[in-house]
């Protein structure tokens, strides 16, 4: 007997054995197949997946349960996928919810265990170029399905009326042919099969959906679309010896003469009264355009839009949509469709434009520029935006991550920086709490700004100018540190010229051939420097107090009769042992605003002079005040 105990044993245990062992899935190998699906599939944009950074806090598009312990959401959007979707690797994982890979360059057929997910509801694959037959083995747990803008072919499986979770079915702009099932789908809420090759009638359950639901299929028929042939009801026979059925019969023709003959007419007319309203509507367009764009601005200005899509997306047609181009490097997973539903407020109006800040739905925010009088074409605009985006890659520079371009409409995407300008730092309103800047961050965010300039004149071969430097323009981080904006836009506007109220940052030769240099970049930093050690704004600005348009003319009298401490900014005389550091700061301004283009110093040295002043001050050695003096009054023309 014990002899069959052991023996029944080791039988089992061989069994046992036999059978494969099958490795529960974790967090681990989530990530592992998802390093394998982007190493398989050729993609635009860097992805930042890595196998030495975690997965649910870092990786772009990734997002995980809230336990940390499976990936349930892949959003990759618009990063530019391109090729067949590699099979047997996406439906790895089996804990995933969400998957969006639209509006990519995805091409051949949808692989079956991408829709077969067990727990996926929401697959978004719109915009690719997928085609062959949409598979059969989709999960049953799909709530929302959206293949549109592909090239599918084949029927709608029948299978689909076994997703009794389905609220949305889109399938429009394929090449699907055959005639649509009779679904039954209880929460079905949308469906749109228009714009393919579905024939026959249209199922008694899905008449009750609108009839751009259908469009653009020929040969289908049914509500809510024209009757199919053999299904109208027939006419009663009429009996040719009643002359009174006659008579109602001729009397019904001629009624429908009239009728038709008084309907042509009224649409004659009414096409007459649309073509002088359209008229009318141009010309009133043409007169009121310029003042219509400036109260816009003004009418949403520091508030949240009420209607944020029109704001930056008025001139953007249906048909050029999904054409956001992103610069190499940029993380952000969202594209045109996302950031036209995204809502928006107005941060500011500007020389070329309004800026906007936009909150996407997955709350992410960037800063959306609207170029205003663009007279260039496609194609210098987009090499001015290579440019732009090329020379970009610098701390002290705020990158250009991502345009649209479109003959109503141009965007500008930028990295959205909480902290503000340097404007509202220096100008803002005191009151509410807000600290004014003290003397070691105005020398530093001076040296930062001068770095960017400087970086920006060197990579672009000598000829790259910024064209727009000042005060709002200048956007600082968390930690103060200055970052140049709206950089290199000037070479986009037939005559840029700043508006009144802004002539102060402008060089003379600018005001007369409203061209701009790099040697006038280096009179606006001289100007931009001034107004840090002011404390007044170079702004048409009756009233103000802290105000003066000619901010360069001002400071050159004052110095020129004598020196008085009314040119510093009060904030800055509360600072002990620092007048000897502003007094060499505002040598070096004085040097930059030079009436004379030749005479002003090149960027990398005013660098050199701005870092032996913050050398200076650290270090505590320090030249008489006296000596200073002098030399101010000296340089004073």
């Amino acid at each position: 007997m014990q002899h069959l105990t052991v023996i029944a044993f080791v039988s089992a245990s061989l069994l046992f054995a036999s059978i494969p062992h099958v490795k529960s899935a974790d967090l681990n190998s989530d990530k592992q197949t998802l390093l394998a699906f982007a190493a398989s599939l050729p993609h635009g944009r860097k992805l930042n997946w890595s196998s030495t950074t975690p997965v649910c806090t870092s990786w772009v598009g990734v997002t995980c349960t809230p336990d940390k312990s499976r990936v349930h959401t892949l959003r990759l959007p618009a990063v530019g996928l391109f090729g067949p979707i590699p099979p047997d690797i996406l439906g790895k994982l089996d804990a995933l919810e969400v998957l969006s890979l639209r509006s990519n360059r995805l091409t051949v057929d949808l692989p079956p265990d991408v829709g077969s997910i067990p727990a996926l509801h929401s697959l978004y694959l719109q915009h690719n170029n997928l085609s062959g037959i949409i598979p059969t083995s989709l999960s049953s747990s799909l709530t929302f399905l959206d293949l549109s803008y592909n090239t599918f072919d084949g029927e709608i499986p029948l299978k689909v009326q076994n997703l009794t979770q389905l609220t949305a079915l889109l399938l429009q702009n394929n090449s699907l042919s055959g005639p649509i099932p009779d679904f039954q789908l209880p929460k079905l809420r949308h469906l749109n099969l228009s714009n393919n090759n579905l024939s026959g009638p249209i199922p008694p359950s899905l008449q009750k959906f609108p009839a751009s639901s259908f469009l653009g299929n020929a040969f289908l028929c049914g509500v809510p679309l024209e009757p199919c042939p053999g299904t109208a009801p027939s006419p009663s026979p009429v009996s040719p010896s009643s002359p009174s059925k006659t008579k109602k019969s001729l009397w019904k023709r001629i009624k429908t003469i009239v009728i038709i003959a008084i309907a042509a007419v009224g649409g004659v007319l009414l096409l007459i009264l649309i073509l002088v309203l359209l008229v009318c509507i141009v010309k009133r367009k043409r007169h009121t355009e310029p003042t219509t764009a400036s109260s816009k601005g003004k009418a949403v200005a520091g508030g949240r839009a009420e209607h944020p899509k029109e704001d930056y997306s008025s001139g953007v047609q249906e048909a050029e949509r999904n054409k956001l181009v992103f610069f190499e490097g940029s993380s952000y997973n969202f594209d045109l469709e996302d950031l036209l539903r995204a809502s928006a407020e107005v941060l500011g109006k500007g020389s070329y434009g309004t800026t906007y800040k936009a909150v996407l739905e997955d709350g992410t925010t960037v800063v959306v520029k609207r170029l205003k009088e663009v007279v260039v074409g496609k194609k210098d605009f987009e090499q001015q935006m290579e440019i732009i985006g090329r020379v970009g890659q610098h701390q002290n520079v705020v990158p250009l991550r991502a345009y649209y371009y479109s003959k109503d409409e141009k965007l500008l995407v930028f990295d959205y920086v909480p902290s503000g300008s340097l404007a509202a730092d220096l100008h803002g309103n005191k009151s509410a709490g807000r600290a004014p800047l003290n003397w070691e961050t105005r020398v530093k965010i001076s040296l930062d700004v001068a770095r960017g300039i400087a970086h920006l004149h060197a990579e672009g071969g000598g000829k790259f100018v910024h064209g727009n430097i000042k005060a709002s323009n200048v956007l600082l981080s968390q930690n103060q540190d200055g970052r140049v904006s709206e950089f290199g836009l000037a070479q986009l506007m037939t005559n840029p010229q700043a508006p009144p109220r802004l002539v102060g940052y402008r060089a003379p030769e600018v005001l007369e051939t409203k061209k701009s240099t790099q040697k006038s970049d280096v009179y606006s930093f001289g100007v931009l420097l001034l107004e840090m050690l002011t404390g007044k704004a170079p702004l048409r600005s009756p009233g103000r107090e802290d105000s003066i348009e000619h901010l360069p003319r001002w400071v050159q009298s004052v110095v020129r009769e004598e020196w008085t401490a009314e040119v510093f900014d009060v904030d800055l005389l509360r600072h002990p042992n620092v007048e000897d550091e502003m007094v060499q700061l505002l040598q070096v301004a004085m040097a930059c605003v030079a009436a004379t283009p030749d005479q002003r110093p090149k960027m990398e040295e005013v660098i050199r002079r701005i870092t032996d002043i913050r050398n200076s001050y650290s270090s505590g050695t320090r030249t008489p005040l006296e000596d200073k003096l002098e030399t101010a009054q000296a340089q004073a023309p």
